[in-house]
């Protein structure tokens, strides 16, 4: 390890590095960044830095609060700068204790431990996640509007897209990154926007999309807009998700573990449970993948959302599609996530999910290749197509009794995080809108 230190103070001095980030997040999905200067990088780098968990959303107690975060080195990334400001260099950190052993609630680790046991078997977890947002323009006064960026729609890149240079912009930085973007498109709804990425390991890629939620949002601000990950934003439009393809392969990529030529619908007897399990699972898991109040706007039929629990491998109204691919590129498609949520959080429950079901040999019903928002409840009920839930509330009663998301997140984060939650569910449900007081106030 003091080789390995020795090597990238080095490397920092080799690159010109003005300033490190050294980053975490919290259990809500926030980024924290702790800035270090060049006379505390030897020091960051052997002894990590120290900060009051306590203030940390889903962390600690005040009586246990001290945390140290020790930098990957593997992470090690020169950010994209602007003139004058100086160069800087991130790492993203791993929490520890006091005691000097990794922090149970620190999402990143959760979701290496989840990682470790698809390892042991030789096999790796990997997503490339379709990430969508809001671009928004800002007041007079520089805070943000609802008002879009643009009125451009579905793939249009015309004059009525003003974006266009948001976009490109962010390609670049990612680009830069080393991130491999796959494309870059305008969405449905005015000033909404999509970013597909090309897959990588899960904790890759958790940590990609933490870097992507800084690039999108300092992207908007350099053109004086502002970028939002906000579920549903704008009412009677369509939301924003983050659309998690997925597969297992083996750990050197040479197999897809989803993949089986002559079997019925080319998926191999894993793939198959693996799918069975995120259905049966996934109201459970529901609170993690669509975790806010606001997440569950956007879940409603009407609005390409998916909103009943089936598979198919063309009908975009399901849950779960099978994109057309074959050999590496088959894969499963999840489409109830959300850019708002703790990535780190997200794929651990949907990994969760999949080997739930290969463990316990589960098997999918039927794919559903009809159009379910046009089908009547009576219709649903006899294909047997379950909803998601239609509420942070709801969610979080299914989280709250499931085995599987408690063993799956361990007990520090799945407490904390039903804490954080229900407060946050509470204090929705116990708020008067406008919309009661203009519906009741004249005729109660």
């Amino acid at each position: 390890m003091e080789d390995q230190i020795k090597e990238y103070l080095k490397r920092l001095d080799q690159d010109s590095v003005d300033f490190m980030q050294l980053q975490f997040t919290d259990l809500a999905g926030f980024v924290k960044t702790v800035s270090v200067p060049r006379n505390r990088f030897a020091s960051a780098l052997e002894e990590g830095v120290v900060f009051d968990g306590s203030s940390v959303a889903g962390y600690a107690q005040i009586e246990e609060s001290d945390m140290r975060a020790h930098p990957d080195l593997s992470t090690y990334t020169i950010l994209p700068s602007d003139a004058g400001t100086g160069k800087v260099a991130r790492f993203i950190c791993n929490i520890f204790t006091p005691e000097g052993e990794r922090f149970s609630g620190d999402p990143r680790f959760i979701l290496e431990r989840t990682l470790e046991k698809l390892h042991t078997d030789k096999m790796d977890f990997f997503v490339g996640p379709e990430f969508e947002f809001f671009v928004f323009k800002r007041d007079a006064a520089g805070n943000p509007t609802v008002q879009p960026s643009d009125y451009g729609g579905y793939f249009d890149d015309t004059t009525l897209d003003a974006s266009v240079e948001i976009r490109q912009d962010i390609l670049r930085s990612m680009h830069a990154l080393g991130y491999q973007p796959e494309a870059a498109h305008h969405e449905v709804a005015y000033g909404q926007h999509e970013i597909d990425l090309r897959y990588a390991n899960a904790l890759k890629m958790a940590d990609r999309v933490s870097m992507l939620k800084n690039i999108i949002k300092s992207s908007a601000q350099r053109h004086g807009m502002y970028a939002t990950f906000m579920p549903k934003p704008i009412n009677g439009v369509n939301g924003s998700g983050m659309h998690v393809h997925q597969s297992i392969m083996a750990t050197d990529e040479t197999k897809n573990m989803f993949f089986e030529e002559g079997r019925k619908y080319e998926i191999s007897e894993l793939g198959m449970h693996y799918l069975a399990g995120i259905l049966s699972n996934v109201q459970s898991a529901s609170a993690i993948l669509a975790s806010w109040v606001n997440s569950y706007k956007r879940l409603i039929p009407g609005y390409e959302a998916p909103v009943y629990i089936s598979w198919a491998n063309k009908n975009r109204s399901a849950l779960v599609r099978i994109p057309a691919g074959r050999f590496q590129r088959k894969r499963m498609e999840l489409r109830c996530p959300d850019s708002a949520g703790n990535p780190y959080l997200q794929f651990t429950a949907i990994l969760s999910m999949g080997t739930d079901g290969i463990k316990k040999k589960i098997d999918p019903p039927d794919p559903v290749e009809k159009d379910i928002y046009r089908m009547t409840k009576e219709e649903r009920d006899a294909s047997g197509i379950p909803s998601m839930p239609e509420s942070l509330g709801e969610a979080l009663h299914h989280f709250r009794n499931s085995k599987l998301m408690r063993d799956a997140l361990g007990k520090h984060i799945f407490e904390n995080f039903l804490i954080l939650k229900s407060r946050e569910w509470d204090a929705f449900r116990s708020h008067v809108t406008d919309w009661e007081i203009s519906r009741y106030l004249p005729v109660l």
